[in-house]
């Protein structure tokens, strides 16, 4: 969990860290990829040249406006029931390991609801669906919209935008000036370990909610495949929701499990072995499946109920990693973290009462469900976990300068001041982060408010939960970089994710770390920056002073040691290098050597950073 610390004071990063040149970071591209913008006539100033798309859609007519010369593309619009689709052939570089889709849309509707999408907009690319938007997303004017597909590096796939009405009162889906800009080396293996697996795992859950949305019955099913070259025997589930309850009685149940033979549940009831029906070789693939049951307990906690208001962090049961050091089995940790998970995709389905809202990792779509309910519809691509929360939130939205939605969830007690002063600080450190270390790919951000919370906050794949607080809500978003898309084994390097994060905080509002060193004084000779969780539990008080204090003051010294230049070049290289993969800290290390002449040997002992 993330502890707030006090402040550091400093003067303006703006002088002091070459802040300018973060507009532009100067991120040098892999020889195998030349960067470029593979969409054609993305302004659709050609007419339909490169385009396929209905007659009349592609126009300059004053009916709607461009959002830049003048022409675009109008779907949809009739009032009645009606489909249209924009599509374009495009091919993805295979040296290009980054490649983002961007799109200027307009929704303009007549639709009078403010909770049932009726008519919709969805973006593929091939035959995976990206996003979808709908009437509920209407709005004055054109928003930026932005698409992580580095997956489809070196394909060649159709590029599709596809509005659908329904019998009555139009909705108009309008875009514009439409990219995809492809950059980045990405061919070769990311660095890490070979032997790391299962990988690719693909989650899809189907859950229905009480009427308080504080229990949760369903399905869940997860595909994946083994990366390593030893045969992978069985995998684990991690039900890391089950440290909440008293082992054997637990709050997550997992029964009628297909696909391999469980075990009995281990390390308090959080570890769930199955053995696979036969040994998976390198490169092929299983599934296994189950019925799902989940309780959430009285507390305000990542997992708990403060009293109408559900939050369900870990509360999905997730695959755990083998890797050259064997099955990762760690036991929860309530002072921390313990989760390590690589990149996974997630279609969950949540049908619950119509009274409650339901913030949630990835891009949700809600539709009527039986009487007096909704249903939810979650999908979320390349995140390490998924959470969700329920209950009668009070919800407002915006957007960022650079097009990411953010929706801003709050709680009985918190103030209408508050929840617009925590929008405004989310939109900015979206963009803050984004900046300096490479574009939010999960197209829109839930934070979910209430100060009732016994931790300063605690972060999943675009969903946080926080206090009113603006350094607190700056450094569960840093997270979303430093945990989400970097990865890392947060039981046994901690560090690796808060004190970048930390770091990255301090950059966003403006403080520069300057002199913090001269505070450190160790608690013992013991006492490493680089320690695991299991040293952290045993010295719970120093925890937040070493990892999150004097870990970010490490990264400032760094940044001193190395210059200004070199430090915001390194940790956006090493972002990019480490995208959705997971990060050691003696690949850090060996990624600040290269970025500088200066022997850093000493530098590493000082700050005892170890690995």
């Amino acid at each position: 969990m993330r502890r707030l610390l006090p402040a550091l004071t400093g003067a303006a990063l703006f002088a002091a860290t070459g802040l300018a040149a973060l507009a532009t970071p100067n991120v040098a591209s892999a020889a195998d990829c030349t960067p470029a913008q593979v969409v054609a006539n993305g302004g659709f100033e050609s007419g339909g040249s490169s385009w396929s798309a209905p007659s009349g859609a592609i126009t300059a007519d004053t009916g709607q406006s461009a959002h830049s010369g003048s022409s675009y593309a109008w779907l949809d619009g009739y009032g009645s029931s009606h489909t249209d689709t924009l599509s374009q052939s495009v091919t993805l570089p295979a040296g290009c390991g980054t490649a983002t889709l961007g799109f200027w849309l307009h929704v303009d509707t007549a639709e009078t609801t403010g909770s049932t999408a009726y008519d919709k907009l969805t973006v593929k690319l091939g035959s995976t669906t990206l996003a979808t938007y709908s009437n509920l997303d209407a709005k004055a004017g054109y928003v930026h919209r932005t698409l992580d597909v580095s997956a489809f590096a070196g394909q060649s796939v159709t590029l599709a935008f596809t509005g659908v009405e329904d019998a009555s009162l139009q909705t108009s889906f309008v875009l514009d000036d439409v990219t995809l800009d492809v950059s980045g080396g990405g061919t070769s293996p990311q660095p890490g370990d070979p032997t790391r697996t299962p990988v690719a795992p693909t989650y899809t859950v189907g859950l229905t909610s009480d009427s308080s949305g504080g229990s949760w019955t369903g399905h869940e099913s997860v595909t994946f495949t083994n990366a390593s070259p030893d045969p992978l025997n069985e995998v684990y589930l991690r039900l890391w929701d089950n440290a909440h309850g008293s082992c054997p009685s637990t709050p997550i149940t997992v029964t009628n499990v297909t696909g391999g033979t469980p075990s009995p549940l281990t390390v308090n009831c959080t570890a769930l072995k199955i053995t696979l029906p036969a040994p998976l070789a390198q490169g092929q693939s299983g599934t296994v499946a189950f019925d799902l049951g989940i309780t959430v307990p009285s507390g305000a906690d990542r997992f708990g109920h403060d009293g109408a208001y559900n939050f369900l962090g870990n509360a999905l049961p997730v695959l755990a990693i083998r890797d050259a050091a064997g099955w990762h089995l760690d036991p929860y940790t309530n002072n921390g973290e313990s989760f390590y998970s690589v990149a996974a995709d997630f279609a969950v389905t949540l049908d619950h009462p119509s009274g409650l809202l339901v913030p949630a990792t990835g891009t949700s779509v809600d539709t009527p469900g039986t009487a007096g309910r909704t249903v939810t519809k979650a999908t979320a691509s390349k995140v390490r976990d998924f959470a969700w929360g329920a209950g009668p939130f009070t919800r407002i939205s915006g957007t960022s300068a650079a097009g990411v939605k953010v929706n801003v969830y709050s709680v009985a007690g918190i103030s209408a001041a508050d929840s617009q002063s925590m929008l405004s600080t989310a939109t900015s450190a979206v963009d803050a982060h984004a900046q300096r270390f490479g574009a939010y790919p999960y197209g829109e951000l839930d934070a979910v408010l209430d100060n009732n919370f016994w931790f300063g906050g605690m972060e999943y794949p675009g969903f946080v939960l926080d206090l009113v607080s603006t350094t607190a809500l700056t450094h569960e978003i840093g997270h979303q970089w430093w945990y989400g898309i970097v990865g890392d084994d947060e039981y046994n390097g901690p560090w690796l994710d808060e004190a970048f994060t930390d770091y990255a905080t301090d950059l966003a509002l403006g403080k520069t770390g300057n002199g913090c060193w001269n505070s450190v004084s160790w608690a013992s000779s013991a006492e490493r920056i680089t320690n695991s969780m299991a040293y952290w539990d045993a010295n719970s008080s120093r925890y937040s002073t070493v990892v999150y204090g004097y870990g970010k003051c490490a990264l400032h010294d760094l940044r001193r040691t190395i210059g200004d230049s070199a430090m915001t070049t390194l940790l956006r290289n090493y972002a990019q290098a480490h995208w959705y993969g997971v990060s050691t800290t003696a690949e850090f290390k060996a990624a600040a050597q290269a970025a500088t002449t200066v022997d850093l040997s000493s530098f590493w002992s000082q700050h005892r950073i170890d690995g």
